[in-house]
């Protein structure tokens, strides 16, 4: 019972921080914040996170999986290789007209924290490396795995211009060109 409710109040902690670090920034939210928002006591906290930083890593692993499994699941509604693919951006495409969206968490994320701050860095990378993996996967069996990067740098590269933009445009331009480089080998 008793770890079930300290479960209960971690999870409470990381669901508040999620939502201010992704709508407000990470640099933006403080732990005042977080206590005050998720109605949880700063003793209970500190019991569950040493820092506001392993907040962040939580958070981080945890839109990781869930990211993975949407981007996996959206690829997996098709059989074709170069289908899974595409389906990947539309997914995008329909992911940044969502009235909450703010950007990529792991591109917005990685532009608030010191380049020298590898822990962060390495677990937005892992996450980043995940895609790039999904989109080699998908592409080993008709033998185009080597155009894994560059699908992965026009998912970027749509993510990060949407963000400059905000506007759909950027997403379906990357989706053409995937297409035409799908189509094209």
């Amino acid at each position: 019972m008793r770890n079930e409710r300290k479960n209960a109040v971690k999870q409470t902690i990381v669901d508040t921080a999620s939502r201010l670090f992704y709508k407000q920034g990470y640099g933006n939210t403080g732990i005042n914040q977080i206590v005050e928002e998720s109605g949880v006591v700063k003793s209970s906290l500190y019991t569950s996170f040493r820092s506001k930083e392993d907040i962040l890593m939580t958070y981080l692993e945890s839109s990781g999986l869930a990211t993975d499994e949407a981007l996996k699941g959206a690829a997996d509604k098709f059989s074709d290789p170069k289908e899974k693919v595409l389906a990947i951006f539309d997914f995008l495409i329909e992911l940044v007209q969502e009235k909450e969206y703010y950007g990529c968490n792991f591109l917005n994320i990685i532009s608030e924290i010191p380049k020298e701050d590898e822990r962060i860095r390495t677990q937005i990378k892992k996450q980043k490396n995940g895609v790039r993996r999904l989109f080699s996967r998908i592409l080993e069996p008709i033998g185009k795995e080597d155009l894994a990067d560059e699908m992965y740098i026009l998912f970027e590269g749509a993510l990060s211009a949407n963000k400059v933009h905000d506007d759909v445009w950027p997403v379906i331009s990357a989706r053409n060109i995937a297409k035409k480089l799908l189509d094209s080998k």
